[in-house]
């Protein structure tokens, strides 16, 4: 690598649309460049990645926890992996919508890194109906990710009324130097344009150590267990931050109805519900916050599904429900 990579974080809390915005980049990205994406997943089943497959870049996965608390061996080691494999012309960074990115920063610009990477413009994604909202308005880790932003992007625009856009742009427009650029959009339609801003290196968190130490990880992340036909599916759960998660995997034999899958995602009333599943009419994924979004997929290694709230949830009867949307389990 002759030339230093163009690296961008895209940052924003839960449901905001960071995995929309990032497959709108990467289906409008210039055909002769490579593309890489350094996934970072707040539950234990990684999804993020495989909701990206099919749209022409390599992606590296980092489930089980926030790149401000695995940010030192295993992130290296997956960010130099990454690297490797893809040798990109760009490198995009999703960190997990409950993460703090000062740590990450830090790493990308050291000394170790100075030469490979150019930290280019940092995003963060703003639901504006959430800012309205004091709890998220005033969540530290929110206002870290929205001060190191060069680009604040109000997403998910016509959802939310012409009160609450006018509250953000004002309160963006009288922000602390340096001042950011403030794009409203839906659905994660960012122009590509916006990847050529630079990014300010004057921007500093106002709580830097706001999330420090508060999940503790291994050094190097254990394999995921294997499936098989006598243990098709393994579930998983997660806790942090005032937020939980439980996840399933499945082995890729067993296969879901289409529309009783639907009607369970519809059902939970969740901060964050992802998916990617086999069913009787091929792979299908499912991505819902305030309203569900499902699409065609290529095939997966396995099925997997992943809810998170600010609630406890309750295993055993979530369990049973989506177990009844399986058509049929391997022989």
């Amino acid at each position: 690598m002759n030339t230093a990579i163009p690296t961008h974080l895209v940052m924003g809390f839960l449901g905001t649309g960071k995995t929309t915005l990032l497959r709108h980049l990467l289906a409008h990205k210039p055909e002769h460049e490579r593309w890489a994406i350094l996934v970072n997943e707040f539950g234990e089943v990684g999804i993020d990645g495989a909701l990206l497959t099919d749209q022409g870049a390599l992606i590296k996965e980092i489930p089980g926890g926030c790149l401000c608390c695995v940010a030192g061996l295993p992130f290296q080691i997956g960010l130099n992996a990454l690297l490797h494999k893809a040798q990109p012309d760009r490198l995009l960074i999703e960190p997990t919508g409950l993460g703090h990115p000062s740590r990450v920063m830090d790493i990308l610009t050291n000394e170790h890194y100075r030469n490979v990477l150019h930290l280019g413009a940092a995003f963060c994604l703003i639901d504006p109906r959430q800012w309205s909202d004091a709890r998220y308005r005033e969540h530290e880790t929110y206002q870290d990710q929205l001060a190191l932003a060069d680009v604040v992007v109000a997403n998910k625009s016509d959802l939310c009324s012409e009160d609450e856009l006018d509250r953000l742009r004002r309160d963006i427009a009288r922000g602390p130097e340096p001042k950011q650029a403030l794009v409203e959009t839906e659905q994660g339609r960012l122009d590509l344009h916006w990847l050529q801003q630079p990014h300010d290196p004057n921007r500093r968190a106002a709580y830097p150590q706001a999330h420090a130490g508060k999940a503790e990880r291994p050094m190097v992340a254990a394999p995921e267990p294997k499936l098989s036909r006598s243990r098709p599916w393994r579930r998983y759960s997660n806790q942090g931050d005032d937020h939980f998660s439980l996840g399933w995997r499945f082995l890729d034999e067993v296969v879901f109805d289409l529309d009783a899958v639907r009607g369970f995602c519809e059902a939970q009333k969740v901060a964050r519900l992802k998916a990617v599943l086999r069913t009787q009419d091929g792979w299908w994924a499912f991505n819902q916050t305030d309203r569900l979004s499902v699409y065609r997929l290529a095939p997966q290694k396995e099925s997997r599904i992943e809810l998170i709230d600010a609630s406890p949830l309750t295993e055993a009867p979530l369990h049973e429900q989506l177990m009844k949307t399986v058509k049929s389990l391997p022989a």
